[in-house]
């Protein structure tokens, strides 16, 4: 005779796309997730690399460029995105009629939090992606956020909640090392409270902009280049009294801060008789990155006894020797050994956005953006409604 527990349904399975491209602006990361309420499962993951002509102009774009120029990016990017959502669901061999939405973040191009006028901007035209794919298209999730007094980032504390949170274990902590890093901080076994979250600084930004400053590299492969050279104790110590790494969360912040305008500053207000070696500098913003981090978790996450790690930075060998060797005693390991790999964390986090907003259920935490109140997230872009196909808030 069957068990009681065997003659209950099981949870329906809703399948969902998440797509991004983050503030490294190099790749579109594409996942089909399977979603039941004991949690994610990616059927099919991807990236594809942004073509280089794309990433010099996402990269040039500052506060005053031309509206068009916008534009035409934000058109170009919507078919780019299409295509990336369906080569993810041809990978997985689902048909678009089992999909239930696309959550698109798309690009961000501006996001300012600290001038009294927040704003956040994110291109790739979800109306091309819904019409193209002819599914349902989830995007603009930061925007009502912020418009509940939150600084509309970071978003993906919530998922790493739902995907992560387990009272029953100590303490545990997520930190995503993309082009700027974010930190989680999740309720553990008897400690109560909210879950914290917010970005610490540059995870791989500065890194990026300045090898391809002085060697015309995309990236630092493995931190190679930086281990060649030796950080500078008094230059790191002076980019540390930037205010933004001692102010307390919630806050965000981006490329518009975090620049080699920035470093530049930093470097002309360094007294140094003979120059720094640029492998040097390349050193001493590793250990820039790696001590905001190590910071946030020492201040935010003392009893934190299991921190995972996903983002692009994961990859960065010289990055997380360094990282280990500045938390001592605490375990690191990648979220791919908790179920989820660590470069499409992000874009699971969106397909489960846009799974929030087809149920009608808030997609942020207030504790960590500081909003007023818990809101939906995200427009419904519908190619099937035979309206125009704008969003449906």
């Amino acid at each position: 005779m069957p068990s009681a527990s065997s003659l209950q349904p099981s949870p329906p399975v809703l399948h969902c796309i998440g797509l991004i491209s983050g503030t490294s602006m190099d790749a579109i990361d594409a996942a089909l997730v399977a979603f039941t309420d004991s949690g994610a499962k990616p059927v099919s993951a991807a990236s594809w690399p942004l073509e280089e002509p794309v990433q010099r102009q996402l990269r040039a774009l500052g506060p005053d460029a031309p509206l068009r120029e916008v534009a035409a990016l934000d058109r170009r990017l919507g078919h780019m995105f299409a295509q990336a959502a369906l080569a993810v669901l041809k990978r997985s061999g689902m048909r678009a009629a089992q999909v239930t939405a696309i959550g698109s973040h798309g690009q961000t191009v501006l996001h300012g939090t600290e001038d009294g006028e927040p704003c956040t901007v994110q291109i790739g035209d979800p109306n091309i992606i819904a019409l193209q794919t002819g599914m349902v298209t989830v995007a603009d999730f930061r925007r009502m956020d912020l418009a509940a007094g939150g600084e509309g980032a970071p978003l993906a504390p919530a998922f790493h909640a739902w995907q992560f949170g387990d009272t029953s274990l100590p303490q545990r902590s997520i930190v995503n090392i993309g082009g700027m890093a974010n930190l989680t901080v999740l309720p553990g076994k008897g400690s109560g409270g909210d879950v914290i979250g917010f970005d610490t600084g540059p995870g791989n930004v500065l890194l990026d902009e300045w090898i391809r400053h002085c060697r015309d590299l995309p990236m630092d492969r493995d931190g190679a280049w930086a281990a060649t050279g030796k950080a500078r104790e008094p230059l790191l110590q002076q980019m540390l009294t930037d205010e933004y790494f001692s102010r307390p969360p919630p806050k965000s912040t981006g490329r518009e801060r975090f620049n080699l305008s920035w470093l530049q500053k930093h470097l002309d207000n360094h007294n140094h008789k003979n120059g720094v070696a640029p492998q040097d500098i390349q050193a001493t913003l590793l250990r820039l990155s790696v001590e905001t981090i190590a910071g946030a978790v020492r201040r935010h996450a003392p009893s934190c006894s299991e921190l995972l790690v996903c983002g692009g930075g994961m990859h960065n060998r010289e990055f997380m020797q360094v990282l280990a060797a500045a938390l001592p005693g605490l375990a690191l390991c990648s979220t791919g050994q908790r179920g989820l790999e660590p470069d499409y964390v992000e874009a699971v986090a969106f397909a489960w956005l846009a799974r929030r907003r087809i149920l009608a259920l808030p997609g942020n935490l207030p504790s960590v953006t500081g909003a007023r109140r818990s809101v939906l997230l995200g427009g419904i872009y519908d190619p099937h409604s035979g309206g125009s196909g704008a969003g449906r808030a």
